[in-house]
């Protein structure tokens, strides 16, 4: 049960609607999701949680839409977030892998291995995770991958201290040994 609930659309005010309008207009496929309805009961923490969207699409830019999508995954996994764990595992079965089963190519080991570490050890990465990102990525390029890794932590954390309800449409994309009946 969730600690705050989501924001019921009744109580939104028409900021909130405004920038909800916005973020499913900007972001296409989006929805208001459970966090982002809890979210909405602060604009401000709302607009600022959303930024993670521009930053994920230079994510995009520098690894590709593939190692993107699984380095946020590996990042949510490392910091135990159920919701976007589970939010990440749906986009790599709707791609046709199996989270458990991915056949990753050394690079991309190295850089899941960095996102990991950065989730497991609260940013303390040993330098043999770290070398082989330094030699393949300019400065911005990993500034840009830190910076996504803090804010993909941030919102793992919010999901995980406010115990935020995993939104129905993912309840397929749960581990078999976690799956919730709506």
């Amino acid at each position: 049960m969730p600690r705050i609930t989501p924001l019921p659309s009744d109580d939104v005010t028409p900021d909130v609607q405004t920038a909800f309008d916005a973020h499913v207009t900007d972001y296409p496929g989006s929805r208001i999701t459970n966090m982002k309805a809890t979210l909405g009961r602060s604009l401000l923490s709302f607009q600022i949680y959303m930024q993670w969207y521009p930053l994920y699409e230079e994510v995009k830019k520098t690894l590709g839409d593939r190692l993107a999508y699984l380095f946020a995954h590996t990042i949510s996994e490392g910091s135990n977030c159920p919701l976007c764990t589970t939010f990440f595992r749906r986009i790599i079965i709707d791609n046709g892998e199996r989270p458990e089963d991915l056949h990753l190519s050394n690079h991309e080991q190295a850089v899941i291995n960095f996102g990991s570490a950065i989730a497991q050890h609260k940013g303390e990465v040993p330098d043999e995770l770290y070398e082989p990102i330094a030699e393949r990525y300019t400065d911005q390029q990993i500034v840009v991958l830190v910076a996504f890794a803090g804010q993909m932590i941030a919102t793992n954390v919010f999901n995980n201290v406010l115990d935020v309800t995993i939104d129905d449409y993912l309840y397929p994309y749960l581990p078999l040994t976690q799956q919730h009946q709506p």
